[in-house]
C-alpha cells in the first residue's frame, strides 16, 4: 500500500477541521488557540527569517555587536539552539517543557510548546546574528541560477520530509489542537513511508543540505553549515535510541533496512513498513 503525501496533510487538515467543530467559549479553548497562535506565528517567523538570512549568506542580519565581541555573542546564538534543543527531546528536558503552560493542560501542550521554543531558537539565532562581512564567494551567472535551484529543493524537501513525519506534530499543532477538543495528543507512527523509505533522518539531512546550497557564501555562513552539518549528523543518534525504546522490534527492524542519512542504490531490496 502506497501513500501519498496528501495522507499526512490530510490528517492535520482533518484534526484542523475537528478543532473548528469543537469551538466553545471556554477557558480551556481560549487558552489552546492563545498557545495555537504563539507558537505558528513565531514558527513562521523563524523560517522566513532562516530561510532569508541564509540565502544572503547571513550577511543581512540585524545584530549590531560590535567588533569583537561580536565572535563571542554570534557563537552563542549558534551554540543556544543544538544544546538546548537536544536537551528539551531528552526525557529530562521534556519535563521542563510542563513549566511553559498551565499545570492542568501542560502535558497536552507539551509538544506546542517544544515547536514554539525551537522555533524561537532559530528566530534569535538568524535575526539576532551579526554579520563579519568576510566574503568567501558570491554566485554569479549559471552558477547563481544553480545554487538558488539548489537551495529552493533543500527547502522543498526539508518541507516534504516534516510532512512525511507528521505535519501536526512538526508545526507544533498537535498540542493546541487537541487540548482544545479536550482530548489526549495522538502521536505519529514510526515514519517509514515517503522520504523514511530511503533513509532513516530525511529531516536532518535535508536540514543540511539548507545550510551548503546558498548562493552566498560568507565566513558566518561556513560556520553555520559546519555546526549545524556536525548536530544533524550526530544528533538523531539519541533519537534513534528514544524510538528503540518506543517502538522496539518494529524500530530495530527499519534500522537494519533503512540508510541512516545517505540513500543505497545498491539494489537491495528493502521491505516496506506500513503505518498501523
Amino acid at each position: 500500500m502506497r501513500r501519498s503525501i496528501v495522507d499526512p496533510l490530510a490528517e492535520l487538515v482533518v484534526l484542523a477541521y475537528k478543532t473548528l467543530l469543537s469551538f466553545q467559549f471556554s477557558k480551556r479553548w481560549m487558552i489552546a488557540v492563545l498557545y495555537g497562535l504563539v507558537c505558528h506565528i513565531i514558527f513562521t517567523a523563524s523560517v522566513i527569517t532562516m530561510l532569508v538570512s541564509m540565502f544572503f549568506g547571513m550577511s543581512q542580519s540585524f545584530g549590531k555587536i560590535p567588533d569583537p565581541y561580536l565572535y563571542f555573542v554570534n557563537l552563542l546564538l549558534l551554540l543556544q539552539f543544538p544544546l538546548a534543543h537536544s536537551f528539551l527531546l531528552s526525557t529530562t528536558g521534556q519535563k521542563y517543557l510542563l513549566y511553559f503552560s498551565p499545570k492542568d493542560y501542560s502535558k497536552t501542550l507539551a509538544p506546542t510548546i517544544f515547536a514554539l521554543l525551537a522555533s524561537l531558537q532559530l528566530f534569535l539565532l538568524f535575526f539576532f546574528w551579526t554579520p563579519t562581512q568576510i566574503i568567501i564567494w558570491e554566485a554569479s551567472g549559471i552558477s547563481y541560477f544553480v545554487m538558488c535551484t539548489l537551495y529552493s529543493c533543500s527547502w522543498l524537501l526539508l518541507v516534504w520530509a516534516s510532512i512525511d513525519a507528521g505535519a501536526e506534530l512538526q508545526s507544533g499543532a498537535l498540542g493546541w489542537m487537541s487540548l482544545a477538543q479536550n482530548k489526549v495528543p495522538k502521536f505519529p507512527d514510526l515514519p517509514t513511508l515517503g522520504l523514511f523509505k530511503f533513509i532513516r533522518q530525511p529531516i536532518y539531512a535535508s536540514f543540511a543540505l539548507t545550510t551548503w546550497t546558498t548562493p552566498n557564501w560568507t565566513l558566518d555562513q561556513l560556520l553555520i553549515a559546519a555546526v549545524f552539518t556536525a548536530y544533524c549528523v550526530f544528533a538523531p543518534k539519541f533519537k534513534e535510541k528514544r524510538f528503540e525504546k518506543r517502538f522496539g522490534k518494529k524500530f530495530t527492524n527499519y534500522q537494519s533496512q533503512v540508510p541512516y542519512m545517505v540513500p543505497s542504490f545498491s539494489g537491495k531490496k528493502q521491505t516496506s513498513h506500513q503505518n498501523q
